[in-house]
């Protein structure tokens, strides 16, 4: 059962991109090509890239934006899994290192890293607006709004179903800071296959998703229409809350439709990411 972490000690909303080790505590010599291009400092590097770990999640951010691949490190078991990959560094000139487990710990502060991790130039994240003029008017289209949801786990497990039932982005909060490693390694590469978007600061989101053809749907644990009776919009907006305190009640009040999940009742709600799963399931089944 995941632990619910509160919000003002939330782990993604105050994330920090952590410098690499010093390479004189790294214990293996780096198969590095000659000539390898110089790197920032990095201080300066920080600001730029992302780690990202999870053999899933590096796979996919090779396929989709190779260019953006840095540096990789890999345990000698994961070698014939990305062979591949380090063709392609050896190509580029962009370094690669095999390391221990012990090592990939330091660098992902966890044990979770499924002996891989990329550092990786961060994906740009697109304005509402952009978002929307790249969505054909007429088509049918799922959006997600986050509001609040902070768990990196719960972030990754709601993106990787997004991804699975075809969601074409999720709108996160405006400053909301690049997605952890943690959310993209349980993502399984869907964070690569969802494109993020952030909130208006100085335009009305809600406005913006209506003149695209947009209805907006609040989910709410309790009397909101019956997810399995209602028709659903075929240009939808999905708001999913925060865990624990849910969503704010100004969304709430301000969306065209509110919809609740049946069920025996013997628990308050599903997860935010289990709720998210059934979300996307029925509108993939009403309008695939």
């Amino acid at each position: 059962m995941q632990k619910k972490i509160p919000e003002s000690n939330n782990p993604w909303r105050n994330a920090r991109i952590k410098p690499a080790a010093p390479r004189s505590t790294e214990p293996y010599a780096a198969r590095t090509p000659p000539q390898e291009p110089a790197k920032p400092p990095a201080a300066q590097r920080r600001g730029e890239e992302v780690r990202v770990y999870g053999r899933n999640a590096c796979l996919a951010v090779f396929a989709k934006r190779p260019d953006d691949v840095r540096k990789v490190y890999l345990t000698e078991a994961r070698l014939a899994d990305f062979k591949p990959v380090l063709a392609w560094c050896v190509k580029q000139r962009i370094g690669y290192r095999v390391v221990e487990n012990d090592d990939l710990d330091r660098l992902t502060e966890t044990q979770h890293h499924e002996g891989v991790c990329f550092e990786v130039r961060k994906s740009p994240t697109l304005s509402l607006r952009a978002l929307l003029q790249d969505i054909p008017k007429n088509s049918a289209a799922l959006l997600i709004w986050l509001d609040g949801v902070g768990n990196p786990h719960n972030v990754g497990a709601l993106l990787r179903s997004a991804a699975n039932f075809g969601a074409r982005a999720a709108i996160l909060p405006a400053g909301s800071p690049v997605l952890p490693g943690a959310a993209m390694r349980v993502a399984e590469g869907g964070a690569e296959a969802v494109p993020l978007a952030q909130a208006p600061t100085s335009e009305d989101g809600f406005a913006l998703l209506h003149e695209a053809g947009f209805a907006i749907a609040a989910t709410v644990p309790r009397a909101g229409e019956d997810l399995y009776t209602t028709e659903l919009p075929s240009r939808l907006v999905l708001i999913l809350g925060a865990e624990g305190e849910g969503m704010s009640a100004e969304l709430i009040r301000r969306a065209n439709l509110r919809l609740t999940i049946p069920g025996t009742g013997a628990v308050e709600s599903l997860n935010v990411s289990a709720s998210a799963a059934v979300l996307f399931a029925e509108y993939w089944r009403q309008h695939r």
